[in-house]
């Protein structure tokens, strides 16, 4: 059962339990963009996004990655350990795609020559803002040993992440992840794995706009939004029984 609510973000809400260090998630299917601009819902995009990050959470787990994740106790509920996140949105990206197109000028669709994380000020305020270790640091947001930490992290997550996926038939073009810190100080892997917080290109379609498989749908108006979340979470179950 749920007990007080914590925190309400932009897709989930958090509550406590009986236990100080547990809590639970509950998935929502609003939607929103560009700094909560633009907002909306998408069908049962709670659920789908607790599935997938449940099993994708305990895929990783299975590779070393430390994760929130403790289970999955509903369709759109999850118990997680609580833990501090730390105000540093960590992006990892494989291709060229959003914002790094607009700020460096780079065509979208262009690979990387290898995988590049990008740190953003978590501060809806300031929208987010793209900051450097210096700016971490005269910040006060994290440890220089935890930004080395979230780096070797967020390049370990791409690698399994890139193989799984893979596994789904799925390009993972990028993806934005958020680190908790819990009562030992220890890094977990917090928040979500989803269509959501990745982009996530169809292999076998050449057209970049139906090839499209995850919230750019919904940024850009391309439709059929739930259809292709449930898309991801069926290639998701199908590769993680294939994995087992």
């Amino acid at each position: 059962m749920s007990g007080t609510k914590l925190y309400e973000g932009k897709a989930k809400i958090l509550f406590t339990t009986d236990d100080p260090d547990i809590l639970l998630s509950r998935y929502k299917d609003d939607a929103t963009a560009f700094n909560a601009l633009k907002k909306g819902t998408i069908a049962n995009k709670g659920e789908v996004n607790c599935a997938i990050a449940s099993h994708i959470f305990q895929y990783l787990e299975t590779k070393g990655i430390a994760t929130h994740f403790i289970k999955q106790i509903s369709p759109n509920e999850m118990q997680v350990a609580a833990v501090q996140i730390l105000p540093i949105e960590v992006v990892v990206r494989n291709i060229a795609a959003g914002s790094i197109c607009k700020r460096l000028g780079i065509e979208q669709g262009q690979p990387l020559k290898q995988p590049l994380v990008e740190f953003f000020y978590k501060n809806d305020e300031l929208g987010d803002p793209l900051i450097t270790d210096a700016h971490v640091a005269m910040l006060d947001l994290a440890t220089p040993e935890q930004v080395d930490q979230l780096k070797q992290l967020a390049l370990s997550i791409n690698q399994h992440l890139k193989a799984f996926f893979d596994h789904c038939n799925l390009i993972l073009v990028d993806f934005k992840v958020e680190i908790g810190v819990n009562s030992s100080g220890k890094l977990l892997l917090a928040d979500e794995i989803s269509p959501d917080t990745c982009r996530l290109w169809d292999k076998a379609i050449a057209d970049p706009t139906a090839r499209i498989l995850d919230k750019d749908r919904f940024r850009q108006d391309l439709g059929n939004v739930a259809e292709a979340y449930q898309e991801v979470l069926k290639r998701v179950l199908e590769a993680q029984a294939a994995l087992i």
